[in-house]
C-alpha cells in the first residue's frame, strides 16, 4: 500500500456513565499535529471511546497507514478479537444477545476497511504524550460544553 504514515490516539471521557461525554484525537504526520475533539449530551464512556476511533479515521481524505493507540481495552479487544465473530452472527454476542453500541462498532468496522491499521493499547493516565493530549481534548469538548449551557 503506498500511503501515508499517520499515527492516531484516540481517547474518550464520560462525567457519570451515562452522563455528558467527549471524545478527543490526537494525531501526527511527518512532523505536522491536527487534534479533534467533540461532545455527546448523554452518553457513555464506551461510545466516546469509540467515536473518537471512527472520527480519527473519517477524517483522513485517503487511505493511510495507521498507528492507532487508545487506552480502552472495549475497544481493543472488540476490534481485534470480538467483531470477526459478531458479523459472523449477525452482530449477536456469543450469548446471542445484540452487541451493545453497534451502530459504533459497525461505523469503525467501514471506516477500518479504507486503512491499513495497527491497533495499540496505551495505559490512560501514564504520561504518553498522545494519550494525555486525547485525554485533555476529550475533557475540554465536555468543559466547554458544559460552559455554555
Amino acid at each position: 500500500m503506498n500511503a501515508k504514515k499517520v499515527v492516531i490516539y484516540t481517547d474518550g471521557a464520560c462525567r457519570g456513565n451515562p452522563g455528558p461525554g467527549g471524545w478527543g484525537v490526537y494525531m501526527r504526520y511527518q512532523g505536522n499535529e491536527k487534534n479533534l475533539k467533540g461532545y455527546v449530551a448523554e452518553t457513555t464512556n464506551n461510545r466516546m471511546e469509540l467515536t473518537a476511533a471512527i472520527e480519527s479515521l473519517q477524517v483522513l481524505k485517503r487511505a493511510c497507514e495507521i498507528e492507532l493507540y487508545t487506552d480502552s481495552k472495549y475497544v481493543m479487544q472488540g476490534i481485534k478479537e470480538w467483531i470477526k465473530n459478531w458479523k459472523k452472527n449477525n452482530w449477536k454476542t456469543a450469548a446471542k444477545k445484540d452487541v451493545k453500541n453497534v451502530d459504533l462498532w459497525q461505523a469503525l468496522d467501514k471506516e477500518s476497511t479504507r486503512h491499513q491499521i495497527d491497533w495499540f493499547w496505551v495505559k490512560g493516565h501514564s504520561g504518553v504524550h498522545g494519550n494525555e493530549m486525547a485525554d485533555q481534548l476529550a475533557n475540554q469538548a465536555i468543559d466547554l460544553a458544559m460552559e455554555k449551557s
